[in-house]
């Protein structure tokens, strides 16, 4: 009985034993688990950005005073200063063609040559009329002055005076018929000789040497266009009839004239006249610009974009329109607080494009306003802010226009992904830290942080 009890006892211990090293060997395996969870979200810190708690990475920039133009935007037409179909003056054979298609010619330049054979008899015809009674005239003339000395010695009758007179002044009056005859045909004989009746530039011939051309022809031999300078027609809401005729009588108001993206501009001109009345059925009024055209960037026919510029803001507050939102309650800007924290602040806007916003009232002078990175901003909420203009998202130097605009955009894109970058790595560097801290401590305030650090974006 007593081996029994001894043998009992033993198996009893071992069992004991068993079930202990089983407890002791399963809390390791548990705590190493737990070291690798917090290990792998240390990693997922490392990699995903900031946590709920850290600071939001953003671009901002401070509100400035600035001159800011006002346009009026519009579509136009380019047309020719002035345009000439060249038609022949008299009947004939084309014999010559001086000119090429599409070639610059000043004004009185020959451009073609008519046979001008029966022309010139026609004229040599009236100069040999003038010369045969320019002969008869002066022969009367001798008989006239052989008349006037008979007749003071009474040995002709007075009667034979007065006819010979007579036949003086009826000669005279013939021969400037005849010279009037020779300035006719003369001018005829030019007339063959067809000439540009403005500078400007040729289009396409219309009739081929050898042909026999026509006074009476509607074709014409060619079209002459006027394109330095060139006119440009287009139509702006009568509501701004005041806004022109002010600025019009203020001196000449700038326009430029843009290509169909509306992004590169083609020319800078001035307006010439307002259209007198306004046109019913569209409700607009028309505009006629002049441009120089020195580089042929705008052609008769031509579609373009038109700004017109028809007054400056002076010395207004503007800021930069991404940083412009809009919600429930109207427009606002996020500004930046000394401690680093945002306050939503509600804004007035006037007048804004795709680079800048004209602010009325809400925002002064110098103060610091958030332009990329409202995804996570909200009322109090603690920022990280890196100037705008060294990330790239706004130019020193403002460029009007859209092209200003894409660029402003490209560069933000770079700035906000810079931003992520950054606050991707400092949200990294604190889940190692919670990390380490779960290794030692076991509890797993790493593992809090760094499940919120998924990766930062700005949007």
């Amino acid at each position: 009985m007593r081996f029994k009890r001894i043998a009992y006892t033993i198996v009893v211990l071992l069992l004991v034993g068993g079930v202990a090293g089983y407890f002791t060997y399963y809390d390791s395996l548990t705590s190493q688990q737990q070291k690798q969870k917090q290990k792998q979200k240390g990693k997922k810190g490392r990699k995903g950005g900031s946590g709920q708690d850290e600071p939001v990475p953003v671009l901002m920039t401070t509100a400035k005073i600035a001159d800011v133009p006002v346009y009026l935007d519009g579509v136009g037409t380019a047309r020719a200063l002035n345009m000439v179909t060249v038609k022949p003056q008299v009947d004939g054979k084309l014999i010559t063609v001086f000119f090429t298609e599409g070639m610059d010619v000043e004004k009185g330049y020959v451009l073609a040559k008519i046979d001008p054979t029966i022309f010139q008899a026609q004229y040599d015809q009236a100069v040999a009329k003038k010369a045969q009674d320019e002969a008869q005239l002066a022969n009367a003339k001798l008989d006239l002055e052989r008349y006037q000395r008979l007749a003071a010695s009474n040995a002709i009758n007075k009667q034979q005076l007065d006819t010979q007179r007579a036949l003086v002044d009826q000669l005279s009056a013939q021969t400037r018929s005849d010279q009037a005859a020779i300035d006719n045909t003369k001018a005829v004989l030019e007339y063959t000789n067809i000439v540009a009746p403005i500078s400007g530039r040729t289009g396409i011939r219309l009739v081929d040497e050898g042909n026999i051309v026509r006074q009476a022809d509607t074709t014409g031999l060619v079209v002459i266009t006027q394109v330095r300078p060139i006119a440009v027609l287009f139509n702006l809401p009568q509501q701004e009839l005041p806004e022109l005729t002010r600025g019009m009588g203020e001196g000449q108001l700038p326009v430029r004239a843009l290509d169909a993206e509306g992004k590169v501009t083609l020319d800078n001109g001035k307006v010439l006249v307002i259209d007198n009345q306004v046109d019913q059925t569209t409700g607009t009024v028309k505009l006629k610009a002049e441009f120089p055209n020195d580089k042929l960037q705008l052609w008769p026919g031509q579609f373009v974009n038109i700004r017109l510029l028809i007054d400056t803001l002076r010395q207004v507050v503007v800021a930069p329109t991404a940083a412009v939102q809009r919600g429930p309650n109207g427009t606002f800007v996020y500004i930046i607080n000394d401690d680093e924290t945002v306050t939503v602040r509600p804004v007035t806007v006037g007048q804004q494009d795709d680079l800048q916003a004209v602010i009325k009232s809400g925002l002064q002078v110098g103060e610091r306003i958030v332009t990329t990175g409202f995804g996570r901003l909200a009322e109090g909420a603690e920022v990280e802010a890196t100037s705008a203009e060294e990330a790239g998202q706004i130019s020193a130097t403002r460029r009007e226009g859209p092209r200003g605009g894409k660029r402003g955009e490209k560069t933000g894109e770079e700035g906000g992904k810079a931003g992520g970058e950054k606050g991707g790595d400092k949200s990294a560097e604190k889940g190692d830290k919670a990390a380490g801290k779960g290794e030692k401590g076991g509890k797993a305030k790493g593992a809090q942080a760094a499940p919120g650090g998924a990766p930062s974006t700005t949007p």
